[in-house]
């Protein structure tokens, strides 16, 4: 497995909960109350309502296909119990070379670790457009040091399906290790140990 080149991994280690996260080509930047509640409206408007809220061009493909509408519920519940979900959802924003501008092309998201494990479960997706160019991996290398930080966290785990092969080799690239059949239905899981060597350690 190789490691990400170019991720500083001292970036998410001082970052507030609310402020961006800068990778070489990536802000990652909290989802609010705010935003979701724009996309859960869904109106005429919505992408250029969103894009003015974060700064950023909205391509007519979002959301990608695991951004559901169920999950606008969940995230602005997740949020009303514990504000500091905000900083543990992410869209990631792929930056203009010029540095002039940004477009959404993403989103990471992480539940806070379970008390009995402390395992925490980590998901994204990527828009067609921007999948297999190392986008997701950039996110992951960034958000797991982050979410260190700021809970007690003995591994990361995520579900996907045999079939998605990009996924799973996202994973790879992190760390992950395939370790069985997934918590729902027909899922496979991966999990790193967060005692695991760094990836780019001999």
């Amino acid at each position: 497995m190789t490691h990400d080149p170019g991720i500083s991994q001292s970036t998410s280690l001082t970052t507030p909960l609310f402020e961006d996260i800068k990778t070489p080509r990536l802000d990652l930047v909290p989802v609010t109350a705010e935003s979701l509640h724009c996309q859960a409206r869904n109106g005429p408007n919505m992408r250029a309502e969103l894009g003015a809220i974060l700064h950023a061009q909205v391509p007519d493909s979002w959301p990608h296909e695991n951004w559901e509408p169920h999950v606008y519920d969940y995230l602005l519940n997740l949020i009303a119990e514990d504000s500091e979900a905000i900083g543990w959802c992410r869209y990631l924003m792929l930056r203009d070379a010029d540095g002039e501008g940004r477009i959404l092309i993403g989103s990471f998201g992480a539940g806070f670790p379970k008390a009995e494990t402390r395992q925490a479960e980590i998901g994204y997706g990527i828009l067609p457009a921007w999948q297999r160019q190392g986008f997701a991996v950039e996110a992951v290398a960034a958000m797991l040091p982050w979410m260190q930080t700021r809970r007690e966290i003995a591994a990361f785990v995520a579900q996907t399906f045999a079939h998605l092969r990009s996924s799973i080799r996202v994973l790879e690239k992190s760390g992950f290790h395939y370790v069985g059949a997934g918590f729902e239905e027909g899922t496979i899981l991966f999990r790193k140990d967060c005692s695991d060597p760094p990836l780019n350690s001999p």
